[in-house]
């Protein structure tokens, strides 16, 4: 493992850990353990888990150090705040849509830049995890506000293709046909 992929795992591990932070606060019932919101907190424990045991394999000492708990507290702090706000706000699940789209961002460029092919395979599998419980946040978010955020992205080709159509590019044609 090299300086770069540790870096990324580190940063990886840090958006999960705040991610799962904002889950557990936007969890109001925590008794209730089929909820989205403990779902997705348990999805972010086994990431992280999954990482930290990556690191805590490197052979350097310096690299197998955990997050601190300075780090922890602020993150519970902040996702406090922000739970509090979204939740008086009434939008929770968008809030944990939005931390989710994060980790996913960084879980594919984790996965995309190690080196292992059992890593990745892991990687994968939670990313997949991680898409199902996206959809399943969607529709949360569809019954929150009453408009979807995933499938009105996806449908329509992500922001790219939207900012492509609104300039009247075409973005339908093959890139490598002969």
């Amino acid at each position: 493992m090299i300086d770069t992929e540790v870096v990324r795992l580190r940063r990886l591990r840090n958006v999960v850990l705040r991610t799962r932070a904002i889950a557990v606060a936007l969890d109001s019932d925590p008794s209730q353990r089929n909820s989205v919101f403990s779902r997705s907190a348990v999805s972010c424990w086994r990431i992280a888990c999954t990482i930290s045991g990556r690191l805590r394999a490197h052979p350097y000492l310096a690299y197998q150090r955990g997050p601190s708990n300075v780090r922890g507290a602020c993150d519970r702090v902040v996702a406090s705040l922000t739970s509090d706000f979204a939740k008086y706000r009434g939008h929770g699940t968008q809030l944990l849509f939005a931390e989710l789209q994060r980790v996913a961002h960084e879980l594919e460029d984790a996965r995309s830049l190690t080196w292992s092919v059992d890593f990745s395979a892991t990687l994968g599998r939670a990313q997949t995890r991680l898409q199902r419980l996206m959809r399943e946040v969607d529709d949360g978010a569809h019954h929150e506000t009453g408009s979807r955020v995933w499938t009105s992205r996806r449908a329509a080709g992500g922001p790219v293709a939207a900012r492509a159509e609104a300039e009247g590019v075409r973005t339908d044609w093959p890139f490598l046909a002969f």
